[in-house]
């Protein structure tokens, strides 16, 4: 096992189990024999609807913050208290994604993304239907369970569909449905249930995520799978101590973000005296912060992963710190919160991008634990943010408590950016 600062995971040969992604950056041949750029490469119809899938799913995962007001009435239990379910979500992807990618191995992908979906919805159906915290936690937890199944299994079916040139973009679609979600789907759910209740926008994502198993069903081919999927492959990918810095800095970048994001309506309500109408074309707007910076993240990211990581983690971090002093006006708020969205996004296509080159591409397993560290950081970060809710800094604290996280994630970057350095410098 090589250490941090080893170039070995950057130098292996091609017959290592964990290979690295050099191929996605090579070009095709065309039908003519030509070289075909991997960005003109045409992403099949199966990628599409697998972003669409992750739309629903992102929707489902962060609707929940606009609504904490509405959920705390209705369910006659604290703010914090109804911050909970994001906690228990989060708890649920973060054993879904690793147990569910192993468990399935052998299984037919398309069946286990029917059932994954299925399940899903019967998580929302028992969401809705509750009539106390208690239920409510159960439903969210299977709702989570069918969530990180469907990364563990979409990301394989996702990157194996678009070939080797092209599984790179195959996984931006992806992530781009969870970026979309912030944009679309959250303000509308949000408004959805300021209008019908809390519970209206979990009856329609139990109903979209049965329609969308009905078309897995129709257009996915049967035996979707891979040709390598044994366990002793898997488990080698993850022999890199880099690629445990890289779930590191997942974790804590992503509880930087949720610690205050988590309770951004009372934030926005009660401390910065936006009317809760106006709530969802805030979130809106944080998810048009998301999708920029998640745009420029993947084209900056490319050139210089950790130039591009660890400015825009001290950025958020900077935000993070002119929330609790400055976010006491509306607009002033709102913008921050709009800017809090961008550099916090900015990362995520970059770190996932690592976590790919380090352990190779085409692994469930280490796909499956980043999504597990993007779990862990949003189950920290809204549980840490409660507490502090909860705490004499009241309001301040969630954003304080995402300061502490955000500085914090600076330190596995700064060791994985000098260990960057010196393999570039040996490969030169």
């Amino acid at each position: 096992m090589s250490p941090p600062s080893s170039t070995k995971p950057d130098t292996r040969s091609s017959t290592s189990s964990a290979q690295p992604d050099t191929s996605s950056a090579a070009p095709l041949a065309g039908d003519d024999g030509t070289a075909v750029p991997a960005g003109k490469v045409k992403l099949p119809p199966v990628v599409w609807l697998l972003g669409a899938v992750a739309f629903i799913m992102g929707t489902s995962e962060f609707v929940v913050s606009g609504l904490l007001p509405e959920i705390s009435g209705t369910l006659g239990v604290s703010v914090s208290g109804a911050g909970s379910l994001i906690t228990v979500f989060a708890l649920g992807m973060m054993i879904g994604a690793p147990v569910m990618s192993m468990a399935t191995q052998r299984l037919p992908r398309r069946s286990v993304l029917i059932a994954a979906l299925l399940v899903f919805a019967a998580g929302h159906v028992v969401g809705a239907l509750s009539p106390g915290l208690g239920l409510a936690l159960v439903g969210r937890f299977a709702a989570a369970l069918g969530n990180g199944t469907f990364w563990a299994v979409g990301a394989v079916v996702a990157t194996a569909a678009a070939g080797p040139a092209a599984g790179t973009r195959a996984m931006g679609v992806m992530v781009g449905g969870i970026t979309l979600a912030n944009i679309v789907g959250v303000p509308l759910g949000t408004a959805a249930g300021q209008v019908g209740g809390w519970q209206a926008p979990f009856w329609v994502l139990a109903a979209l995520a049965v329609a969308a198993a009905a078309v897995v069903a129709r257009q996915l081919p049967a035996g979707t799978s891979r040709a390598d999927s044994s366990l002793r492959a898997e488990t080698a990918a993850l022999r890199y101590p880099r690629l445990w810095l890289v779930y590191l800095a997942i974790a804590l970048i992503q509880a930087g973000i949720m610690a205050a994001y988590s309770y951004v309506a009372p934030l926005l309500t009660d401390r910065a005296h936006l009317a809760p109408a106006v709530v969802p074309l805030a979130l809106l707007g944080f998810g048009v912060g998301a999708l920029a910076g998640t745009t420029v993240g993947g084209r900056l990211g490319d050139r210089r992963p950790y130039g591009t990581l660890i400015p825009a983690t001290a950025l958020t971090a900077a935000l993070l710190a002119a929330v609790t002093v400055w976010a006491t006006d509306s607009v002033v708020a709102v913008v921050l919160v709009v800017l809090l969205g961008a550099a916090g996004f900015a990362n995520n296509p970059v770190v996932v991008g690592e976590v790919v080159r380090i352990a190779g591409a085409g692994r469930s397993l280490p796909m499956a634990l980043a999504t597990s560290a993007f779990q862990v950081g949003i189950a920290a970060g809204s549980w840490l943010g409660g507490i502090a809710l909860t705490s004499s800094l009241g309001l301040k604290g969630t954003s304080l408590a995402g300061l502490a996280f955000a500085l914090a994630a600076l330190l596995p970057l700064g060791l994985l950016a000098a260990s960057h350095r010196r393999a570039e410098a040996a490969r030169r």
